[in-house]
């Protein structure tokens, strides 16, 4: 097999100024693709602003040969979004690809948190992400084709202390992977996400030096451009990403226990005496369709019989 190339593909990549962001358009563009650098240029907090950021990742890609424009609007409004988008159709006709990587950290414990950090770090990372991909999924929607790869983190799929705004915002992402992945599906758009450890200006005081050393972005991006190329034909998946560790992760659901017959009350203690049962992750499946699928571990209840999990 050949080369993964990105010949004659339109590339969104939000937060590309620096970090991991940067290093997917750098070899977006190295692979042939026409890159649009998205970068406000703010402190790692959100706040500032500055056209630096992404213009020196623009002029590195031009000056190797490669094709991209920037982009300095913010990823947190829909007209943020739709200027995003319209950079790459005003430059370059299309968008194929958008990789939603722009973020920003406000960390507190909850008890300290107040509302404007919240509320900003869900723009950025949960709304943003809404933001970009809703005009470009327009466009990739008439044309039959598209490549959607977003950002999650451990923090978003495990938890993590002082993170509760950073968390909140990237388990909602799950959220948008799963919806454009069933309204783009008959249209070839797919969509993944990645939850990535890597060394950046998010976490290079969160982290002890040696292992912040090692957690080198390029480590992450072959991931994300074969996520994002033609070649990749999976879609609504989320993957763990760190210094050449990848790994599937997902949300299951176990076909658990059903008590009584839908018409009786159900006592709190009959669901203690359950607890085990409705508790086990014994036999858990993807639900691969969404939301209904799930509908299919009601299906014995409902005519009478056994529970056997999901239909197919």
């Amino acid at each position: 097999m050949g080369d993964v190339s990105f010949d004659g593909r339109v590339a969104i990549v939000t937060g590309a100024g620096a970090g991991l962001g940067k290093t997917y358009a750098i070899e977006l563009a190295k692979r042939g693709a026409k890159v649009v650098v998205n970068d406000l240029g703010g402190a790692r907090d959100g706040t500032g602003s500055s056209a630096s950021a992404a213009d020196q990742v623009v002029e590195e890609i031009k000056a190797a040969g490669g094709e991209a424009a920037a982009n300095y609007d913010s990823v947190a409004s829909i007209e943020g979004g739709k200027n995003i988008v319209k950079t790459a159709v005003d430059n370059f006709g299309t968008v194929d690809i958008v990789i939603n990587n722009a973020g920003i950290l406000r960390d507190k414990s909850i008890v300290k948190m107040v509302e404007a950090e919240w509320d900003l770090v869900l723009a950025v990372h949960l709304k943003g992400a809404f933001c970009v991909t809703q005009p470009a999924f327009s466009i990739m929607k008439e044309k039959g084709y598209g490549r959607v790869v977003n950002t999650t983190s451990g923090a978003g799929l495990y938890g993590n202390f002082g993170q509760i705004n950073y968390s909140s915002a990237k388990l909602g992402v799950l959220g948008v992977m799963h919806s454009v992945h069933i309204e783009g599906a008959k249209y070839n758009v797919k969509a993944n996400t990645i939850a990535p450890i890597a060394a950046s200006r998010l976490t290079e005081d969160v982290m002890p030096p040696d292992v912040f050393a090692k957690l080198d972005p390029k480590f992450v991006t072959p991931l994300v451009l074969f996520l994002a190329s033609e070649e990749n034909q999976d879609s609504d998946m989320i993957f763990n990403c760190a210094a050449g560790w990848y790994s599937r992760a997902a949300m299951m659901c176990a076909t658990g226990t059903i008590i009584g017959d839908g018409v009786k009350d159900i006592s709190v203690e009959q669901v203690r005496d359950e607890w085990g049962k409705i508790t086990s992750l014994d036999e858990a499946k993807v639900l691969a369709g969404g939301v209904n699928d799930s509908f299919g571990y009601l299906t014995p209840l409902m005519s009478g019989g056994m529970s056997t999990g999901p239909n197919k």
